[in-house]
């Protein structure tokens, strides 16, 4: 069986250099790290990753707890976070909390269970108490898309306040004044503000928020479709709708065309996160970009930073969306 011994032996260089090499750690030369690495090669040697975490007291390992493992906004979250951290020698374990406080509670404590360096926690049940009692534990944990401000500088998080008001005001500033609304769920934090941003912009424009015209969905395209249609049967007229997030905009681009509207010329629509697919559909959805791509490599530097003691590492802690503008929005 291959060694870590037989490795030095063959390389003819000692085990701390041998370690260096695997650890990817300390000066090694390009010279001497390649003899090892042909050693460890001729000889087929396996490092043993257990044995490496106790002589380390690190296991190289972060742990990732996000809402959902489908959709192509976490997709892109936890692909960002994931890149950012491989490319630092570290790996990571997953797990989903489905937005409900007993299932985040249970991931949160198989993670620390499962002898993570750090947590990485994108979680919308659990309490801001509990949040600040685990951080007072051992494992660094950062909070991304969550601001608690008492860890302040271990949050990263998007201003979707601002977002919700941006998105409104892009179809105010072209002549509607006539707007609906489907939001997420009431209760999860992004939908409360994004919302609250929809209200500021009517009332900058002197306009009412109309509750005949708000629908609440739940992030996903059938509900989009649903509350368009929902919308419709209220013999209101709307010229504008904003949707809380993309998928719930394509399902309700799909009802209005379904009900014989078309987009832009008798319904503009603006849709939020403003991730890939809004491209492709027909005409472009004009949507939020939420900087998800950074929002995740910046909670992969907070780890690097705060459990890894990476130095140099600038963090930006909060992100303003803005509308990326397409041809679903037309003027009136």
């Amino acid at each position: 069986m291959a060694t870590i011994y037989k490795v030095s032996e063959l390389a003819g260089v000692s085990l701390a250099t041998v370690s260096r090499v695997i650890n990817k750690s300390g000066n090694v030369t390009p010279k001497t790290r390649q003899k090892v690495l042909a050693a460890i090669a001729e000889l087929g040697y396996r490092p043993n990753s257990m044995a490496q975490s106790l002589a380390s007291k690190r296991s190289n390992s972060v742990g990732v707890l996000i809402p959902e493992l489908y959709g192509p906004f976490f997709g892109i979250m936890l692909s960002s976070v994931e890149s950012e951290l491989h490319k630092a020698g570290k790996r990571t374990i997953v797990t989903a909390g489905h937005s409900d406080e007993a299932i985040e509670r249970d991931c949160i404590e198989f993670l620390l269970g499962s002898t993570c360096d750090a947590l990485i926690l994108h979680v919308q049940a659990v309490s801001d108490d509990y949040l600040l009692e685990i951080s007072e534990g051992p494992v660094p944990v950062v909070l991304l898309n969550r601001h608690v401000p008492k860890l302040a500088d271990r949050c990263i998080s998007l201003d979707n306040e601002h977002g919700g008001y941006v998105a409104t005001r892009t179809l105010l500033e072209r002549g509607h004044e006539k707007l609906a609304y489907i939001s997420g769920p009431s209760w999860k934090m992004d939908s409360f503000k994004r919302l609250a941003g929809h209200r500021r912009a009517l009332e900058e424009f002197g306009l009412d928020f109309d509750e005949r015209l708000a629908f609440e969905g739940d992030f996903e395209e059938a509900s989009g479709r649903e509350g368009v249609i929902h919308l419709l049967k209220q013999k209101l007229q709307f010229t504008g709708l904003v949707c809380a997030n993309d998928e719930m905009a394509a399902g309700a681009m799909q009802g209005a065309r379904a009900h014989g509207l078309s987009i832009p010329g008798d319904l503009s629509v603006v849709g939020y996160d403003d991730v890939a697919f809004t491209r492709y559909l027909n005409p472009q959805l004009s949507s939020v970009n939420c900087r998800i791509e950074e929002m995740g490599q910046m909670a992969a530097r907070a780890v690097l930073k705060h459990a890894y003691d990476t130095k140099d590492l600038v963090i930006q802690n909060t992100f303003k969306p803005h509308v990326m503008l397409r041809a679903s929005i037309g003027s009136r």
